[in-house]
This record gives C-alpha cells, sequence and structure tokens, in this order.
C-alpha cells in the first residue's frame, strides 16, 4: 500500500473515534439527565401522594372533631332533660301535699255526713279533725311550693346556659370547618406548606382549581353546606328529627323515667315521703304506686308522656311528674292525682304548679336555622349528607393533588449534565442543522385520597358513615377515568385530560 493511502485511513479512523467519542458523551449525558428527572419525578409524585394523604387526613380529623362535638351537643340535651326532671320533681312535692289536702277535705266531708245524729257525735269531731289536717297539708303544700320556687330562677339560668353552650360548640365546628376548607383550597394551611420543603422544593403549590374541587366535595359531606352538583341537603326540619332521637335516646335512667322502683316516688327526699305520710298522726297516707315522671326533648307539651312518632323536631324540653295520693284516716277515705310539668320553647315556657313558678323558661329548640345562617344562634349541628351511588363513595369525600416541578436546573455549574442553561446541544453541517434536548422540561404528578368510615371490629363495615361516632380514617385512593379527567381539567391539562378520556377503562 502507497504512504498517501495509508495516511488516508488514520485520518478517517481519526473522524471516526471523534464521533464514537461524542455520541458516548451524548449518552452518557442523557443517562445523567434521564437519572436526575426520574428522581424529581419521583419526588414529585411523592409529594403529590402526601399532599393528598394529608389533606384527607385534615378532613377525617375535623369529621371526627364534628362527631365528638355533636356527641357533646347531644349530651348538652339530656343534661337540659335533666334539669326539666329535677324542676319537676321539686315542684310535684308542693302538688302531692295539696292533693292530701284535697282528700282530707273530702274526708271531712265524709265525716260531717255521718254526725246527723245525737250518738254520731264523734263523726263531728273527726270532721273538725280532718279540717285541721288538711289545713296542715296546705301549709306543707305552701312550704314546699315556696322551696321549688326558690329553684325556679337558677333553673332558669342553667337551662339558658345550657342553651348558649350548643351554639358556642356550633360556632367552634363552623370554625374549624372554615379552617379545614381553607387547607384543602390552598394545601398550605394546618401545616401543609412543610411537606413541599420536605419532598419536592421546587414544585408549585396546589392548583386552585383542583383546590377548589376539595372544598366541594367536603362541603357535600356535610347536610346543609352548599354542594353543586352534589345530593341536594336535608331541610332543617329532617337534621332536627336526627338530633331529637339521638338526644332522646342517649338519656340516662333519671330523666328516661326518674329510676322509679314499684312505680313509687322513690327519687323525692325520705323526710319529705316521711312528712307526707306523718301530718294526719294515723290511717294510711302515701303515694299510689302510679307514679310516673320523665323528660325528653319534644315536638309539643302533650309529647312528654308519650311518643312522639317521626315527626319530633325538638321544639321544646318538657319533663312531667304524675301519680295518685291516698289517704285512709277515721272512717274515711279517698284518692287524687298530682301533677307538676315543666316545659321550655322559644316562648315563655310553662310551669306547673304555678307557685312555683317565678318567670319564662326558654329554649331555642333544635337545630332551628339553616347551616350557613347559623352564626351562634339556632342550635344546629352537623349532620353526614349520605349519597346512595357507589360510584360517588357513598358521599365520602375524596382529597384531590395536582402540583408540577420543572425538571431541569436550568443552571450549568450546578448540574453540568445539562451542558449548558437549555440544555440542548446545536449541529450545523453546512446549510443544515439539528439539535438535541438533553433534559426534559416540566413534569406534573396528581393523587387522590379517600375520607372513609370504618368502625373496628366486627360487622364494623356494616354501619353507615355518620357524624356521631369518630371512627373517620383516610387513605390513597386510585382514580376512576371521570375522576382523574376531571382533575386534569380543573388542572388545564387538556391534553392529559384527552388521553385519559380515550383510554377506556383505565383505573389510577
Amino acid at each position: 500500500m502507497k504512504r498517501s493511502s495509508r495516511r488516508s485511513a488514520r485520518g478517517q479512523a481519526l473522524v471516526l473515534g471523534a464521533l464514537s467519542f461524542l455520541v458516548l458523551a451524548l449518552m452518557m449525558t442523557l443517562s445523567f439527565n434521564l437519572s436526575h428527572a426520574l428522581r424529581e419525578k419521583m419526588s414529585l409524585q411523592q409529594h403529590s401522594d402526601s399532599l393528598a394523604y394529608s389533606m384527607a387526613v385534615v378532613e377525617a380529623r375535623t369529621l371526627n372533631y364534628y362527631a365528638i362535638s355533636n356527641r357533646s351537643i347531644a349530651a348538652t340535651y339530656v343534661a337540659s332533660n335533666s334539669m326539666h326532671g329535677y324542676m319537676a320533681a321539686a315542684s310535684v312535692t308542693g302538688d302531692i301535699m295539696r292533693a292530701g289536702r284535697n282528700n282530707f277535705y273530702v274526708i271531712a266531708a265524709q265525716e260531717f255526713g255521718q254526725c246527723g245524729c245525737w250518738s254520731c257525735f264523734m263523726h263531728c269531731v273527726h270532721g273538725i279533725q280532718a279540717l285541721k289536717v288538711a289545713s296542715k297539708y296546705s301549709k306543707a303544700a305552701s312550704n314546699y311550693d315556696n322551696k321549688a320556687r326558690g329553684l325556679d330562677s337558677k333553673f332558669t339560668q342553667t337551662v339558658q346556659g345550657l342553651d348558649r353552650m350548643v351554639d358556642f360548640i356550633h360556632g367552634s365546628q363552623s370554625m374549624v370547618h372554615k379552617n379545614t376548607m381553607q387547607a384543602l383550597k390552598d394545601g398550605q394551611s394546618y401545616g401543609l406548606s412543610g411537606l413541599k420543603d420536605y419532598n419536592a422544593p421546587g414544585a408549585s403549590t396546589l392548583v386552585s382549581a383542583v383546590g377548589a374541587l376539595n372544598a366541594n366535595e367536603f362541603n357535600c359531606a356535610v347536610d346543609g353546606m352548599p354542594c353543586p352538583g352534589g345530593v341536594a341537603s336535608s331541610d332543617t326540619k329532617t337534621r332536627a328529627k336526627v338530633m331529637t332521637e339521638v338526644a332522646n335516646a342517649t338519656r340516662s335512667t333519671w330523666p328516661a323515667n326518674r329510676g322509679l322502683t314499684g312505680n313509687l316516688p322513690t327519687h323525692l327526699h325520705p323526710s319529705f315521703l316521711n312528712e307526707v305520710r306523718n301530718i294526719p298522726g294515723e290511717g294510711v297516707n302515701f303515694p299510689l304506686p302510679v307514679h310516673k315522671g320523665t323528660a325528653k326533648t319534644v315536638q309539643s307539651s302533650g309529647g312528654v308522656s308519650g311518643g312522639s312518632g317521626g315527626g319530633n323536631e325538638g321544639k321544646m324540653i318538657a319533663a312531667e311528674e304524675s301519680g295518685t295520693m291516698a289517704n285512709q284516716w277515721k272512717h274515711g277515705a279517698m284518692v287524687w292525682n298530682y301533677d307538676a310539668k315543666v316545659v321550655s320553647d322559644s316562648g315563655s315556657g310553662s310551669h306547673s304548679p304555678g307557685g312555683a313558678h317565678t318567670g319564662s323558661h326558654q329554649f331555642e329548640g333544635v337545630n332551628t336555622k339553616g347551616l350557613t345562617t347559623c352564626i351562634m344562634s339556632g342550635n344546629c349541628f352537623m349532620k353526614f349528607r349520605a349519597d346512595e351511588q357507589k360510584d360517588n363513595d357513598f358521599g365520602q369525600p375524596s382529597a384531590y393533588s395536582y402540583v408540577t416541578d420543572d425538571l431541569r436546573v436550568g443552571d450549568a455549574v450546578k448540574a453540568p449534565w445539562e451542558l449548558n442553561s437549555s440544555a440542548t446541544v446545536n449541529f450545523e453541517n453546512g446549510d443544515s442543522s439539528a439539535s438535541i434536548t438533553l433534559a426534559a422540561g416540566q413534569a406534573a404528578a396528581l393523587s387522590r385520597a379517600l375520607v372513609y368510615y370504618h368502625r373496628l371490629g366486627e360487622n364494623g363495615w356494616n354501619e353507615p358513615p355518620n357524624l356521631f361516632n369518630p371512627y373517620w380514617r383516610a387513605k390513597l385512593h386510585p382514580f376512576t377515568q371521570a375522576e382523574a379527567r376531571k382533575v386534569l381539567t380543573a388542572a388545564n391539562n387538556t391534553d392529559a385530560a384527552q388521553l385519559v378520556q380515550m383510554a377506556g377503562g383505565l383505573s389510577l
């Protein structure tokens, strides 16, 4: 071979070697950029998952707070029932004495009716004595009325204080709801901003339109809150019935039936019962075992001693004590009914016997206003808004996250594998030119978490979601095709939304 041919071959090898080194350098640069992009994308997805889950945890804690505070509201009504029961028990003492007085008036008449002959003059004496016993019963009745009257103003203050407590509890519910809504909208409140610093410092904040979806999902879980596109709210009367039924069902023995034993008023003080028996000095004198006493939240005062059916909206709180007083003395006997009733309502209420009453007994009623206008009055509460559709998770809310991040550093000093600020390599060959982008531009991540209700234990899944038991939890949950498209559309990522729409049966 000639020397010129060998020189030509050596020149071709040099060019091929240089091109090979360039290709290897580009491949290495691409691998660095790909690794960096994958790491950043994983961090971004991790941030999106943790953000969605954390927002769901905030929602779950809020719903659990509603459950606990709703129990507190129900307990407040139970306490008010108990106070009415105590007041009715105190008020009935005077009427029991009056029943004894009335019995001895009749016994006196019975004795006087038998003293018409000379040999029957003792009946006249007994008649006079019976009137004196009636007078003693009358004085005792006035005495116990005065004692009950001395309690009436404190009773009224206590009931009004309990009524205000319900408004304060609901006020705290409204404040928690407002703060939770803010966290779901911006993805930063309640300490959520720290997630970005920890997981993906360069990530965007939650897209506002996606935050609006979260807020609507949460609103739709609470009956009475505005819920565009969701199940309509029930009316205030329906919600009132729910709380009324819960409050009446959770009454203890005392407000429910006074803890009566053998239908005798054993809850009354023994010294009082002894006085009832001992005023006549002899004979048989006692309340018959037919005494009844109860207190509850009712639709009308007539419902306190009977069922209110399914229409009990809890417009008033009432308590009643009733029974029959029996007296057998000398040659006469009589029975007389006694009764005491205490009612608090939106007006002035009522209180019988009147001798124990000093003022008005007021009670707003249960859930008397719409939820969005119920501020420090109306005795409102938070109720779960159920949805019968399984595809809507039965009304259990979701929390969505959509965030973006730039995968390209944009600084060749910090990221030398990008080569320059645009991470591109330009090639020119005569009049022709080309370029290669070595680093991806922007990445997006979306996530969904579900707030769900599950009571631990056997058959726990059989208990429907509600806001009276604090068993709300959170978990990451897959997207349905419709949900993914909804979130992507809200985030203005129309290309991805179209791809999702064309992918039939997609579940993310």
